[in-house]
């Protein structure tokens, strides 16, 4: 299929980008998948996940509600919060450390842009890699 990146094993990058559009508007969601079921296999410091801890939040030691996530991968860095409580994505080039283009885009786009960058970053690294296939097998 043309467009059709995989990694083997029946793997696509189509399956990669369904399985993170699921539940897309839910910011929570996604921190938890980058930062648990893909967490281990993305570069130290790749995903960062900012959180807002009320008082309540505070003293029954709960984590807090996600706000923000940030993915760096290579050149570019995308980042999905909140304003006014409905989801803003965003997709961002950066070169050594300087932002040289910033662009809202729809989540659809914004989900589609990190699938890119995880197959890609999987086609370089076996753990990443298997981590995508328990990903879109939901487990």
């Amino acid at each position: 299929m043309p467009g059709d990146e995989s990694l083997g094993d029946g793997l696509s990058l189509e399956m990669v980008i369904a399985a993170l559009r699921a539940d897309s508007t839910d910011i929570a969601i996604y921190a938890k998948v980058l930062t648990e079921s893909l967490g281990d296999s993305l570069p130290p410091g790749c995903v960062t996940v900012e959180r807002n801890r009320s008082m309540a939040d505070r003293v029954a030691n709960r984590p807090g509600t996600v706000t923000k996530i940030s993915v760096k991968l290579g050149e570019k860095s995308m980042t999905l919060g909140t304003q006014r409580g409905a989801p803003v994505a965003e997709i961002c080039h950066e070169v050594r450390g300087i932002v040289l283009s910033r662009n809202k885009v729809p989540i659809a786009e914004w989900a589609a842009e990190l699938a890119k960058g995880l197959v890609t970053h999987a086609e370089q690294n076996a753990q990443a890699a298997t981590a995508l296939r328990r990903l879109v097998a939901g487990g």
